[in-house]
C-alpha cells in the first residue's frame, strides 16, 4: 500500500525500545514540522482551493498530535527534548532540482511530504506491532491509520495539480528509489526517520 520499495531495518525499533523518550521527543517534533509544511503550503500556494482546504485541515490534526504526543511525554514525567535535525527530510528535499516553474514546486512538495508521509506510516506499524507497552502500541496503531490517509492525500493532490498523471508518477517512482537508498543509510537513530 505504502510503496516503499525498502522497507525499515528490523534493528530500529530495538532503537526505539530502548530510547522510547526520544522517539516520542523526535515525534512530537515531526507533527509540528509538518503541521508548518501545512501552513506554508497555504502561503506559498493560496490559489489553489482545494489545497489550502486539504492543508488547513491537516494543520489542525498534526498540531492535535503534536498534542497527543506531549501530552504522552509530561504523563510519562519526560520533558520534550532539543529539536534535532531530520536528515532525511533534509536529503528528500534536496532529491528534485531547486527552480522550475511554481507547479513544478508545488508538485515536487507535495511528492516529498507523500513520502515523508508513508514512511512515518510505516515506522508507527512497526512501533504500534513490537514495542511492549500496550499504551503506547495503541497509540502508534491510531496514528498509523492517520499517516496513511495523509500519505494518499499528497499523492491525490500532486496528481491532480500536475501537468500528467504520467509525469507525476514518474517522478514519484523516481523519488522512491532515492528513497530507498536513503534509508538504506539510516535505523540507527532513536528518532522516527532517523
Amino acid at each position: 500500500m505504502l510503496s516503499l520499495k525498502l522497507p525499515t531495518d528490523p534493528n530500529w525499533v530495538n532503537i526505539a525500545k530502548m530510547k522510547i523518550s526520544e522517539i516520542l521527543s523526535d515525534h512530537a517534533y515531526c507533527e509540528q514540522k509538518a503541521a508548518s509544511t501545512a501552513i506554508s503550503m497555504i502561503i506559498s500556494f493560496p490559489q489553489y482551493p482545494k489545497l489550502v482546504s486539504a492543508m488547513a485541515d491537516l494543520a489542525q490534526e498534526e498540531m492535535s498530535h503534536f498534542k497527543m504526543v506531549h501530552d504522552l511525554i509530561i504523563e510519562r514525567g519526560l520533558k520534550l527534548g532539543r529539536e534535532r535535525k531530520d536528515y532525511y527530510v533534509i536529503n528528500l528535499r534536496s532529491f528534485f532540482p531547486k527552480g522550475g516553474s511554481k507547479n513544478d514546486h508545488l508538485i515536487h512538495k507535495l511528492l516529498v511530504a507523500g513520502l515523508i508521509e508513508a514512511r512515518s506510516c510505516e515506522r508507527f506499524r512497526i512501533l504500534s506491532e513490537k514495542l511492549e507497552d500496550i499504551k503506547l502500541r495503541k497509540f502508534y496503531r491510531k496514528l498509523m491509520i492517520s499517516e496513511a490517509s495523509h500519505y494518499t492525500m499528497f499523492l491525490r493532490l500532486a496528481r491532480h495539480y500536475g501537468n500528467s498523471r504520467e509525469q507525476v508518477d514518474m517522478k514519484w517512482e523516481n523519488l522512491l528509489d532515492y528513497e530507498a537508498e536513503l534509508i538504506n543509510t539510516l535505523g540507527d537513530k532513536e528518532s522516527i526517520h532517523g
